[in-house]
């Protein structure tokens, strides 16, 4: 997956041979320096430029162009070379823009020789600058990363050489001017794409896998043909979203994920052809598959979506990535548009504010005229940034309407037909549906929230009054739907679980929970009956940090097989109510230690609490309720992604009303588990 940057973030390189491609709105020179340790440029000698396109290790391009591509081989640098830094520059002379403000934010990516790409930057915020330094590759302890740099300089191509401590600017910088003006092209060849390697089994595996995916095992022709790239939400940086213009202006442009929705041909890196569709899905993703020739619509329309249309060994990781995979697009699309929107305002602003610093602007019919026309030019950017969203929110629901009922037990909701026809798994599942997510600009469209299994992190349902809303503001009703939303995800956890491989116990010191357990208890599922009182909680948590304390020491003996006949090895789910309730200090520490270290041996904890009850705790809690991923009963808009960082609104699994679907698939449960006993 490619990781956007924002000025600033870095990304460590996994390839050392490398293409750096540059777009720009117009055309620029590129080039690149090499720098010590310390950052130094030692002379000219280590400038790569239209006039010395070739340095151990670099290639760039002859002259000034709207694409290039820049070769580089970090191990054939120079020993000394520990930096390299992509430089752009604004050509000179009649007809050349006058700053990187007036055209198409440039746009980097930075790919390994197979095509695969591994960061991408856009340079936004650029205004009065002429020349301006991209990216810097960095030699850090043995490794290479590349940081997005974005510093510019309005005073030239000299003023950023010099910046870099070469004695020689001036004259270099006007030998590189002229060297790009009259130099002949030298394009870089675009890499080939080479054969998807073969296992030794003889499976074809996918050149653009995504996170904890090796390989893809393509069962027809439109998947063979897909191209897709999908990862958890919950493991990466956030970058921002890149920029890109709007058709027909010449100031700063607005924030779209690396191409320009309305010109194409701007930034040179969409469609040649003015009236072509442009592609907003994440870099690597398509959520259509690609037809036969034969089944292709013959008015240019994409085919329909399928499911299960992305990389994986089975379809179970399939639509786990193809569900990811449609997060991604919700994300970038939802940016692009907000983007758009603030750029719009802003230059609203910026329009209103000259009209306001001319004497004639402040009265008369001219300065009217002028507010009127800016409004309606930033009427017009949202208008088709907002074309834009409805376009792409039209494509996803309608993969969402095609994915949703092929979703397996671990990933269906509720609602979904699959439970009728539930059967005990033979295998654990690869992840879990813990509930749904959607953004206030897409309210109708929810993406499933899927987290891989085993979890990582507890879970804690937060029953307190800061989850409430204006439909839900009694504590008791929070609390009451805190509780069956943790029976709902228990029920789940067994149901996907093949029998004796996942048990539950609960603890309810004061039984407050004894009616919204009942499903569990009435069906025989628990481990054990609820336990109660000081004595039951001090029981439970002996046994269990019991547990973890043996599986600790036969893992790092080498001896699994070697724990005593009592320990259960199967993975527990212990759901505590109303903590902290009913739990002395020696309690709380147990917990805790439950909550660090129980995740790697098979414990995991799911908390129903309202963290202000265990205010008299002061912060001794605090790492334990940041250890926790935070749920709630009700839709909240408290989840951030790791991309662009929006506020997903999370909107727990519960049970449809009046369905025994839940009743129906533990009965089922407790009869496997009997045979299983």
């Amino acid at each position: 997956m490619t990781a956007e940057l924002v000025r600033g973030q870095n990304h460590p390189l996994s390839h050392v041979r490398l293409t750096i491609r540059v777009s720009a709105g117009a055309p620029v020179l590129a080039g690149a320096m090499l720098g010590d340790e310390n950052g130094t440029v030692h002379g000219t000698q280590w400038v790569a430029h239209p006039g010395a396109p070739a340095l151990p290790g670099i290639e760039v391009s002859r002259q000034c162009a709207t694409e290039h591509r820049l070769a580089v081989d970090l191990d054939a640098l120079p020993e000394a070379a520990h930096r390299v830094d992509v430089f752009l520059a604004l050509p000179t002379g009649a007809g050349a823009p006058p700053r990187f403000g007036a055209v198409a934010a440039p746009h980097t990516v930075v790919e390994g020789l197979d095509g695969t790409e591994l960061a991408s930057y856009t340079l936004t915020g650029l205004d009065s600058e002429t020349a301006v330094l991209a990216l810097e590759l960095y030699r850090r302890q043995g490794a290479w990363k590349v940081r997005a740099v974005g510093q510019g300089h309005a005073a030239g191509l000299t003023a950023l050489l010099a910046d870099q401590g070469l004695c020689e600017a001036a004259d270099l910088a006007a030998a590189v001017h002229e060297s790009a003006a009259h130099g002949p092209s030298r394009a870089l060849p675009t890499p080939s794409t080479a054969p998807a390697p073969q296992d030794t089994s003889g499976r074809e595996t996918a050149a653009r896998a995504p996170q904890d995916t090796s390989a893809t095992v393509p069962h027809d022709a439109s998947a063979a043909a897909r191209d897709t790239s999908a990862s958890a939400p919950y493991d990466t940086r956030a970058p921002e979203p890149p920029h890109a213009p709007a058709p027909g202006t010449a100031e700063p442009t607005p924030s779209y994920p690396a191409r320009n929705p309305y010109d194409a041909q701007a930034s040179g890196t969409g469609p040649r052809d003015t009236g072509a569709r442009v592609d907003y899905t994440h870099p690597g993703r398509r959520p259509h598959a690609t037809p036969p020739p034969a089944a292709a619509d013959t008015d240019g329309r994409p085919a329909p979506p399928v499911a299960g249309d992305a990389v994986g060994w089975s379809m179970e990781e399939r639509l786990y990535n193809q569900v990811w995979g449609m997060f991604e697009d919700l994300a970038r699309t939802t940016a692009a548009y907000r983007s758009a929107v603030e750029f719009a305002d802003s230059r609203l602003e910026k329009e209103l504010d000259q009209a306001l610093t001319e004497p004639r602007g402040r009265l008369g019919t001219a300065g009217e005229t002028a507010r009127e026309a800016a409004h309606a030019r930033r009427t017009q950017l949202v208008a088709q940034a907002r074309a834009v969203l409805d376009r792409d929110l039209a494509q996803l629901t309608a993969e969402s309407e095609v994915v949703e009922p092929a979703l397996p037990p671990a990933y269906a909701g509720w609602d979904n037909p699959v439970w009728h026809g539930y059967r005990m798994p033979t295998e654990p599942p690869m992840a879990l549906r813990l509930g749904d997510l959607h953004l206030p600009e897409s309210v109708p469209l929810r993406i499933p929230m899927l987290v891989r299994l085993p979890l990582e992190r507890g879970l804690w349902l937060d029953s307190g009054s800061a989850a409430a809303s204006d439909g839900f503001p009694d504590s008791v009703q929070l609390r009451h739907l805190a509780m069956e939303a943790a029976v709902a995800l228990a029920a789940r956890l067994l149901a996907v679980h093949p029998a004796g491989d996942f048990a539950v116990q609960v603890i309810d010191p004061a039984g407050a929970g004894a009616a919204a357990f009942a499903p569990l208890s009435r069906t025989g599922v628990l481990a054990a009956p609820p336990a109660t009182g000081a004595a039951g909680v001090r029981e439970v948590l002996e046994k269990l940090t019991r547990r973890v304390d043996l599986v600790q020491m036969a893992v790092r003996g080498g001896a699994p097989e070697s724990l005593p006949a009592d320990v259960d090895t199967a993975r527990q789910l212990l759901i505590v109510n109303d903590f902290p309730h009913g739990f002395d200090d020696r309690a709380v520490t147990r917990l805790r230690y439950l909550a660090d270290e129980g995740p790697d041996v098979g414990v995991h904890l799911l908390l129903v609490a309202d963290r202000e009850d265990a205010a008299a705790y002061g912060p001794l809690l605090d790492p334990l309720w940041r250890s926790l991923m935070r749920l709630t009963p009700v839709p909240d808009d408290h989840l951030a992604d790791p991309w662009v960082g929006h506020a997903w609104t999370y909107e727990p699994s519960l049970v449809p009303a009046g369905s025994q679907i839940v009743h129906q698939v533990l009965a089922e449960v407790a009869r496997n588990l009997t045979k299983h006993r």
